[in-house]
């Protein structure tokens, strides 16, 4: 029998069933970020970061036209472009680049041309700033390697010393007039942050002499690039950073923290002639900053995490002229715009750039991919890039809020993913990491994979997740695995109990904090038909002594050396006698955040109480998996997982 061609596909049209997301397709997705106005406020540049090509995560510039809403690529080289600065003209754009091998610094004419070098260097450059009079370029990295250092790393002669002091980045100035750059202040420093003064002589220095990974050592630095040594300027409170200095040059802001960690939360000022720093947001919105801009030489626009959202606000700084103090005015509306109108926002704003008459900002949610949003003053918000328009016919699960009382009445607020159909619904539940961190409304595979293919997906923000006030932050500290996973608990019991769950199909998974959480949930309790850890924490003494950036596990349990009992009590392994849960194990094998080492001794600890487990390792792979085939990989493994276990 035969078909004419336009009835066939027609036909086909009809009876094909909707297409599943795909592992191959989640991972496509372009991420927006670094957003900032030209000097005139016509163009905004930002960074999109593209999805991964084998081994490659290329990241490149873009323009956007303020009046026209459009915008277009700018840079496209396959090394991939970061860190768009303007020139002060407004005529060039500078970035980073690996175009030349490394990190190395380029500029390019706005109106068109040829990217060139600044200068020949064997830099490789960690950030960088236009002074102010567009005569210099601050940026800060370490020594460049010697001939003979070169011709070591060749030989593989390459011996690491720790801590070695030529390899911390310092800050160099380049004359742009010469193409030379001199180093400026003491070797051996730790420099993370700078910002110029407006007399382009002086910059702010965020750095130490001290590095240390088991504490925070850096203050605030003046620097003078006529010589002299560095004067210690300010010591925000720890752990502090994201450094401004206001468009007028007398103020300093910085994001840190009101109790010493165990990550900066508010935004802080001080005025340069009498560095006192002042909380500006602690009081009045106690909320995390993700991003801030100055608007004017005392107006601050600022994105705020509150729960799974971000919200736009303002804060003014005002200088008393007699004490020189900074003093903090009730929060407003972004540049001057109506906050009842900002909070209404369908997105969620991330990065963040102002000008004199525009709010522009990367947003995204659960089920709208990001995208380059403008806010004009009458408060109204368009997207102006259309990076995800093949997107369009996907369909993305919405979120449902869940609020709930914990077993001690502190309300905790979570995510529920609702697949199509009715009765209970075999159900995950997710673990975010941090623990400082949070849920977020914003596309994440995991949950979109899981609910398509017909699991529930509850994602809890539990005690110590940002987005809920510090004190909310502190509720968990010196106690992982005690009131956060009851609250997990709760959360599970109060799904089944409104008849989402079936109590009989439960699994669990997470990464990082939240891979540690089903460790310790599989040593608690064998409610769990299934377990997914990835790069989680088994015992916490051993990850002390060889993860990066001690300081911050610190702040919550003391150091193994005087608090052993304190990291035991919450360490997966003590208990590992008690698992039973088939557990799969995903890591990356040169993650330096959580070393492999922990999942190695979660992995043996099951296999020698005969508990069915499955470790998987990514080579070259950090705390995130970032190659295009691993991610597939993995993405396919978790739902393979579930499946075994649920789909029944």
């Amino acid at each position: 029998m035969r078909f004419q061609l336009p009835i066939l596909l027609t036909a086909l049209a009809i009876v094909a069933p909707a297409q599943i997301l795909s592992p191959e397709k989640a991972i496509q997705v372009r991420r927006v970020n670094d957003v900032r106005f030209s000097p005139d406020g016509a163009r905004i540049s930002f960074v999109v970061a593209e999805p991964p090509k084998g081994t490659l995560n290329a990241s490149h510039i873009w323009l956007a036209d303020v009046a026209a809403g459009t915008s277009r690529q700018f840079t496209a080289s396959a090394a991939g472009e970061r860190a768009p600065r303007w020139s002060p003209d407004g005529k060039r754009l500078a970035f980073l680049s690996a175009r030349d091998g490394g990190s190395k610094l380029f500029a390019m004419p706005v109106d068109g041309g040829e990217a060139q070098p600044l200068f020949k260097s064997k830099h490789n450059i960690a950030a960088y700033a236009w002074s102010p009079d567009g005569k210099s370029i601050a940026f800060t990295a370490p020594e460049p390697l010697t001939e003979e250092a070169e011709k070591k790393v060749a030989d593989k002669d390459d011996a690491n010393v720790v801590d070695r002091k030529d390899r911390r980045a310092r800050l160099w100035i380049l004359d742009l007039a010469s193409g030379k750059a001199k180093a400026i202040g003491t070797a051996g420093w730790q420099v993370n942050e700078f910002a110029w003064l407006p007399d382009s002589l002086r910059l702010l220095v965020s750095g130490t002499p001290k590095p240390s990974d088991v504490e925070w050592t850096e203050s605030i630095w003046m620097a003078r690039l006529d010589g002299g040594d560095w004067k210690e300027f300010a010591v925000p409170p720890r752990p502090f950073g994201r450094m401004q200095v206001s468009p007028d040059g007398r103020r300093i802001s910085v994001v840190a923290t009101p109790k010493e960690g165990p990550q900066a939360h508010d935004l802080w000022v001080a005025s340069i002639e009498n560095p006192k720093f002042q909380n500006l947001t602690g009081a009045s919105v106690d909320l995390p900053v993700e991003s801030y801009a100055w608007v004017n030489a005392t107006e601050l626009s600022v994105i705020v995490e509150r729960g799974f959202r971000t919200e736009l606000v303002g804060v003014t700084a005002n200088l008393d002229p007699a004490a020189h103090l900074v003093e903090t005015t009730k929060a407003k509306g972004a540049g001057g715009l109506d906050p009842a109108r900002k909070l209404r926002l369908e997105t969620n704003p991330t990065s963040l750039a102002v000008s004199s008459t525009a709010v522009a900002f990367a947003g995204e949610s659960v089920d709208s991919l990001p995208e380059l949003y403008l806010v004009d003053k009458a408060g109204a918000a368009r997207k102006i890039s259309k990076l995800h328009d093949d997107w369009r016919d996907a369909k993305l699960a919405k979120m449902e809020v869940l609020k709930y009382k914990s077993f001690d009445g502190l309300e905790i607020e979570s995510g529920l993913f609702r697949p199509t159909g009715e009765g209970k619904f075999p159900t995950i539940v997710y673990i975010h990491g941090g623990p400082a961190g949070r849920w977020r409304d914003a596309f994440e595979p995991w949950q979109q994979l899981l609910v398509a293919r017909g699991y529930a997906v509850w994602v809890p923000n539990i005690r110590g997740s940002v987005g809920y006030g510090q004190k909310f932050i502190e509720a968990n500290r010196n106690d992982w695995g005690g009131g956060d996973f009851k609250d997990v608990m709760a959360g599970v019991d109060e799904l089944v109990k409104r008849g989402v769950a079936d109590p009989n199909r439960l699994c669990i998974g997470g990464w990082s904090y939240g891979g540690y959480m089903s460790e310790w949930a599989i040593t608690q309790t064998n409610r769990f038909k299934c377990a997914i850890s990835g790069a989680g924490m088994a015992d916490l003494a051993s990850e002390f002594g060889t993860e990066n950036g001690a300081a911050y596990d610190r702040w919550y349990f003391g150091t193994p050396y005087e608090n052993l009992a304190n990291f035991q009590k919450s360490s997966p392994i003590t208990f590992i006698k008690n698992a039973k849960t088939p557990t799969l194990i995903l890591q990356g094998e040169a993650d330096v955040t959580d070393p492999v080492g922990q999942s190695q001794q979660l992995y043996r600890g099951l296999k020698a109480y005969g508990v069915e487990a499955e470790l998987v390792l990514y080579p070259r792979e950090g705390h995130g998996i970032r190659e295009e085939k691993h991610r597939v990989d993995l993405l396919n493994r978790v739902i393979a997982w579930f499946d075994k276990y649920l789909k029944h």
